[in-house]
């Protein structure tokens, strides 16, 4: 797997970062075809600490997936963005969206061996930046979070993955009893694209796994909550209580499953 490493601006994003957060490219290949992820660190500090590989949602690598990633990283990670498409697909649109999505729901061995990858391009910065690879994690929101639970039911051995307004269901529940590390899904009771016979299913699937889960189900909260860019009322909605919340329970989480 060849990589690059190049410093990028975003659009959007310059404005906002602290003056120590650094943002990169990494270009990176898969069965020779190229994919573009981003790595986000605080340059300010020396001290290595645990890495976060992070899949967005389904508009996959943007400047609102750095700007998340900038707020996941702080001082205290690093944090890996995945290409989950590849270099050449950048969705505009939710339709564009929606394909891109479907094209990698509709084949988990290839969803798996993506965010595998990903995986092993975080593993390998360090030395490159202050990354402790022994502590890694992996997060996803909506798209992202099943994705990470895919990462989790292919057998990965990292400290934990956590899921936000992620999808939960899965071709072979089976697979559940490869799962090797903890589990957090952070979920919107009222989230229609996660109804609650999904939710049933997959407590039926980790309880058969013998996985250690957990689900935090949010009162009140819908799909999307954490996006502040979600505009669909009801359905697809910014929350940001519930995104405060879910996100001080994801570094509990955290600080309970690293050394």
């Amino acid at each position: 797997m060849k990589r690059t490493l190049t410093t990028l601006v975003l659009s959007g994003l310059a404005g906002m970062v602290q003056a120590d957060m650094t943002v990169q490219t990494v270009a990176y290949e898969i069965d020779g075809q190229p994919y573009e992820g981003l790595l986000v660190f605080d340059d300010a500090v020396t001290t290595p600490r645990p890495g976060v590989l992070m899949v967005p949602n389904w508009m996959g690598v943007t400047d609102a997936a750095a700007e998340k990633a900038v707020e996941v990283a702080g001082s205290d990670y690093v944090v890996f963005v995945a290409d989950m498409y590849g270099r050449d697909i950048r969705p505009a649109n939710a339709d564009e969206a929606a394909a891109a999505a479907t094209t990698v729901r509709s084949d988990r061995p290839m969803m798996r061996a993506r965010v595998n990858a990903a995986l092993d391009v975080l593993r390998a910065q360090q030395g490159a930046v202050p990354l402790d690879a022994d502590n890694l994690v992996a997060i996803g929101f909506c798209f992202g979070g099943g994705t990470v639970l895919e990462l989790a039911r292919s057998g990965t051995d990292i400290r934990g993955v956590v899921s936000f307004h992620g999808n939960l269901d899965t071709p072979d529940p089976n697979d559940a009893k490869a799962i090797r590390m903890p589990v957090l899904v952070l979920h919107g009771a009222d989230d229609p694209f996660v109804p609650d016979d999904q939710v049933a299913d997959f407590t039926a699937e980790m309880r058969a796994g013998n996985v250690d889960w957990q689900l935090i189900s949010y009162g009140g909260a819908v799909h999307s909550f954490t996006d502040p860019y979600a505009a669909m009322p009801g359905k697809a909605e910014y929350n940001p209580v519930v995104a405060k919340r879910s996100f001080m329970a994801m570094r509990q989480f955290f600080t309970e499953i690293m050394d």
